[in-house]
C-alpha cells in the first residue's frame, strides 16, 4: 500500500482533525490514500463516519497509544 498524502494533526484538539480531514479528502484523486495520524480520542468515530459518508474507503484505523493512524482511499 502506497500512501499518498500524510495529515499529521498530532497535538490538534478537537474539532479540529476531522475538519481538516474533510478538507483533505476532496482533493485525492481516484485510488490515492491519505494518512491521517492524531491523538483526538472523538476522532476514532468522527473522522471513519465522515469519510465513509463522502463516499471514500477507511482501509484502517489503528492506534498505539494516544496516537490514532487512519488509512483512507478514494475509490
Amino acid at each position: 500500500m502506497n500512501i499518498t498524502y500524510t495529515l499529521n494533526l498530532q497535538g490538534e484538539a478537537c474539532p479540529y482533525p476531522a475538519i481538516a480531514t474533510i478538507d483533505a479528502l476532496p482533493q485525492l484523486e481516484s485510488g490515492e490514500i491519505l494518512e491521517v495520524l492524531c491523538d483526538c480520542p472523538q476522532s476514532i468515530n468522527s473522522i471513519p463516519h465522515d469519510a465513509k459518508n463522502r463516499g471514500f474507503e477507511v482501509l484502517s484505523i489503528e492506534q498505539d497509544g494516544p496516537t490514532i493512524r487512519f488509512i483512507i482511499k478514494k475509490p
